[in-house]
C-alpha cells in the first residue's frame, strides 16, 4: 500500500493552497506567510470580518460561502478544527483526493521551516506574551513572522509574514495540538488545570507539557515562580533552561516591583546584575511575568535590552486582552478573553486597581465541562467584581451531559443576574450602569458581541441626550 505524503512533502510542492475558514484568526497569518513564500492562496468563510479584508489583499480568491466547487484547482487544502464534519466544502475536500490537513498540522510544518521558532505555551497569558514578544522583536528590527491569538495594535493583525529566520507562535495544549509543533525555543508560562475533559488529570496535562518542553531544540524559557511549571521540567530532557520570575534562581528577574495604579514597574536583573527599569503599559501585576518571558525570548533572539525596555513600555496589549472599547457618558467599556477562574481573578484584580466607581463583570461561561468542574472557583473569582451579569453557557464543541446551568453559578453570587440573550444583557447593563463605572465583558466565546451592543446603546443614548440639551 502506498504511503500517504506527509504535510511537509505536500507543502514543498504545493503551488495553490485553499483555506476553509480563512477568516479565522489562526488561519489568516498562515495563509499570509505561505503567500509570501510564493504560494497562490484561495479561501472561503461563512462570515464577513475585518480579517477577511486583510486576506483579500493577497488572496487570489475569497468566497463568502462554503461550497464544494471552491476547492477546485487546489494542490493542498487546509481547514480549521472549528468546522463541523458535515461542512460541504470539507466533505468535498476529503472526497477529492487532494491532500487535506487541519490547521494545527500546517502550523507544525511552518515551524519546521524557520531556524528560530519560538513557541509560547501555558494555560494563561499566551496571547499577551506572544504579542508583546512580537512587538519587541519588530521594534528591534528582527523582522519576525508571527501567529498570534489576538490582534496586535502595532500591525492591526493577528500575525505577520516577516523576513527573517524568526517565527513567534502560540502553542496551545488543547487536545495536545502543540505536540505537532517543532519549537526551537519553548516559552513555558504556567500550568493550571484546564481542558480536563481531555486530559482527565493534572498529571496527564503536565506530562503533555513535559513532552512539549523536551521537544525544544535550543532552550526552554520558563516561569520558575510557578510550582507546576517546575514540576513539569523536573526530569525533562531539555538542552538549556532559562528561568524567569521574581525568585532568586531566575536569570531574568523582576526586583522592586511597584504598582502605579494598575500598571507595574520593576527593576530588571539578569544573573543578579541590574540591567534597566521596566515600565509596563498593560494593566495587572500578572503582566510582570508575561513581560519577563517576552524579554527573555527577545534577548535570546538578538534584541538589545534597550529594544526591550522601549518595546515593553510601548506595548498596550492585544485584541480582547483588556481591550478598551470606549467611554460613553462616563461609562467605560472594555473586553477581555479571560475564561478560566485564574484569568478572571487577575483581570478583575487589575480592573479594581484602576480607580473606577464600580467594576462590572459580564461573563459568558465557556464549555459545560469547565463550568461544572470549576463552578466554585468561578464564583470566587467573579465575586471580586461589584456587579456580576452572566449569560448562558456557550457549549461550543460539547453536549451538556454535566447537568450544569448558568443559574447554578448565579446562585453562588448574591446579587448577580443572568440572561439568555445578549440583547437582554445589554439592556440590563445600560439601564443600570452609572457614570464612573467600568463594564468588562469576559470570556473566550462571542461575549464581545454584547460589548458591541452596549456600545451602540450607550452611544445612541448619549447622542439623544446631547440633542435634548441643545437649545
Amino acid at each position: 500500500m502506498e504511503q500517504a505524503e506527509t504535510i511537509d512533502q505536500v507543502l514543498a510542492r504545493a503551488k495553490r493552497i485553499h483555506f476553509i475558514g480563512i477568516g479565522g484568526s489562526g488561519m489568516c497569518p498562515l495563509a499570509e506567510i505561505l503567500h509570501k513564500e510564493g504560494c497562490a492562496i484561495t479561501g472561503s468563510d461563512n462570515n464577513e470580518s475585518e480579517t477577511l479584508g486583510r486576506v483579500r489583499a493577497f488572496a487570489a480568491r475569497v468566497t463568502l460561502t462554503q461550497k464544494a466547487e471552491n476547492i477546485q484547482g487546489a494542490d493542498m487544502i487546509v481547514f480549521t478544527a472549528a468546522l463541523l464534519q458535515d461542512n460541504p466544502e470539507l466533505a468535498a475536500a476529503k472526497a477529492s483526493g487532494i491532500p487535506t490537513f487541519e490547521r494545527a498540522s500546517l502550523l507544525g510544518a511552518i515551524t519546521r521551516r524557520y531556524q528560530n521558532s519560538i513557541c509560547v505555551c501555558g494555560t494563561h497569558g499566551k496571547t499577551t506574551t506572544s504579542a508583546m514578544l512580537t512587538q519587541l522583536m519588530l521594534q528591534a528590527g528582527l523582522s519576525p513572522s508571527a501567529v498570534i491569538g489576538g490582534r496586535l495594535p502595532l500591525t492591526n493583525s493577528n500575525g505577520l509574514a516577516g523576513g527573517s529566520e524568526h517565527l513567534i507562535c502560540e502553542a496551545c495544549e488543547f487536545q495536545d495540538t502543540f505536540l505537532q509543533l517543532a519549537p526551537d525555543v519553548a516559552v513555558l508560562l504556567n500550568v493550571d488545570e484546564d481542558h480536563m475533559e481531555y486530559f482527565k488529570t493534572l498529571e496527564n496535562l503536565m506530562a503533555s507539557f513535559r513532552k512539549f518542553a523536551s521537544m525544544a531544540s535550543k532552550a526552554v524559557i520558563y516561569n520558575c515562580d510557578d510550582r507546576n511549571t517546575r514540576r513539569v521540567l523536573d526530569g525533562a530532557a531539555v538542552k538549556r533552561l532559562i528561568p524567569f520570575g521574581r525568585s532568586e534562581e531566575a536569570f531574568f528577574r523582576a526586583v522592586n516591583v511597584t504598582m502605579e495604579g494598575a500598571f507595574a514597574r520593576y527593576d530588571l536583573h539578569y544573573h543578579g546584575e541590574y540591567l534597566t527599569g521596566i515600565r509596563l503599559s498593560v494593566p495587572g501585576e500578572h503582566n510582570v511575568s508575561n513581560s519577563l518571558a517576552a524579554i527573555a525570548a527577545a534577548m535570546f533572539s538578538g534584541a538589545s535590552i534597550l529594544d526591550c525596555e522601549k518595546g515593553a513600555e510601548a506595548f498596550r496589549g492585544a485584541g480582547r486582552r483588556f481591550e478598551f472599547l470606549g467611554e460613553y457618558g462616563a461609562i467605560t467599556l472594555a473586553d477581555d478573553y479571560a475564561h478560566h477562574p485564574k484569568e478572571l481573578e487577575v483581570t478583575l484584580a487589575a480592573a479594581k486597581q484602576m480607580g473606577y466607581r464600580r467594576v462590572w463583570a459580564v461573563f459568558q461561561p465557556f464549555t459545560y465541562s469547565r463550568t461544572a468542574l470549576l463552578l466554585d472557583d468561578f464564583a470566587r473569582a467573579l465575586a471580586t467584581a461589584d456587579r456580576v451579569v452572566l449569560t448562558r453557557i456557550m457549549g461550543a464543541r460539547e453536549i451538556n451531559t454535566f447537568g450544569v446551568e448558568t443559574a447554578q453559578l448565579a446562585a453562588k453570587l448574591p446579587g448577580s443576574v443572568w440572561f439568555n440573550e445578549f440583547d437582554e444583557v445589554a439592556e440590563y447593563v445600560c439601564a443600570n450602569a452609572a457614570p464612573g463605572d467600568l463594564v468588562l465583558t469576559l470570556g473566550c466565546g462571542d461575549i464581545y458581541k454584547a460589548g458591541k451592543l452596549m456600545a451602540a446603546r450607550l452611544k445612541a443614548s448619549q447622542s439623544t441626550q446631547q440633542q435634548s440639551d441643545t437649545p
